[in-house]
């Protein structure tokens, strides 16, 4: 692959940075794809396999959580069976709609337009949610229901059929209008990564192994290291600032990037 380390650390920075911010990690990967004039299917896929990285540091820092998903704990109902039912629900919708669309998406909406609707639409979204009364029924990873994670299984659909508008701003404003505690809504939407971002993931890099070599290994490796460092401490500060603070300014922020995204995808 004809670019630098640099290059690596620079896309893995901005992938681990906005992954699970509900910002658009798509809108900012297109812009700075842009700017450091790096495009092609090669690259997209690098995008794509260096979030293998991300999702890590979510194990790690979740690492009890997903423990307990292998070795059912007493008293822990997020554990276990249920536990991974609950992840299954969610990701089904989402998972079926990637199968389903997934080329037709990538060919017609994965353009300038459709993308600035979707951060567009995100953030008034976002706005509207965080301007209702917000009845927090449920407080804890332990409280969700099956009907919840369903319910924000089709949520995350949204992020699935439409490129920008972020994977983790649907599924923590779904599970905020579902009942959820911003918090609770923000974790459950890191954990719940796991399985869509593995599976489309490993998609991904099987169906277009071929186009690297050996020579690639560095920079792949270089990307993957970054987007785990740099989703750790996206992870984990944003965790600390939501217990704190409303989605307002992630809002304002979408609609700032909007054109600059728009523009990029323009030339």
């Amino acid at each position: 692959m004809e670019h630098s380390l640099l290059t690596a650390i620079l896309l893995s920075f901005i992938e681990g940075l906005t992954e699970f911010l509900p910002v658009s990690s798509t809108g900012h990967l297109i812009l700075a794809d842009e700017l450091l004039h790096v495009t092609g299917e090669r690259m997209v896929t690098f995008n794509i396999v260096i979030q293998l990285g991300a999702i890590l540091a979510v194990v790690v820092l979740y690492f009890q959580r997903f423990w307990g998903l292998l070795r059912p704990q007493p008293n822990v109902p997020f554990s276990g069976l249920r536990g991974l039912w609950l992840l299954f629900l969610t990701s089904l919708p989402a998972g079926l709609a990637g199968l389903l669309f997934g080329s037709f998406i990538k060919k017609t909406l994965f353009a300038p337009i459709p993308v600035l609707l979707a951060l567009v639409t995100g953030a008034i979204f976002m706005l509207l949610v965080e301007a209702r009364p917000h009845k927090e029924r449920v407080c804890s990873l332990d409280e969700i229901t099956p009907r919840l994670a369903l319910g924000i299984g089709f949520f995350q659909t949204l992020a699935v059929v439409w490129p920008g508008f972020s994977r983790s701003a649907a599924t923590i404003l779904g599970g905020m209008i579902l009942g959820a505690s911003r918090k609770t809504a923000a974790e459950y939407s890191f954990v719940a990564a796991v399985p869509i971002m593995m599976a489309a993931t490993g998609y991904e890099f099987l169906k277009n192994w071929h186009l690297f070599s050996r020579d690639d290994l560095a920079f792949f490796a270089c990307g993957m290291l970054g987007s785990f460092f740099f989703a750790l401490l996206a992870v984990k500060v944003f965790i600390v600032l939501v217990s704190r603070m409303t989605l307002r300014p992630f809002a304002i922020y979408r609609l700032l990037l909007a054109p600059l995204v728009y523009w990029c995808m323009s030339y």
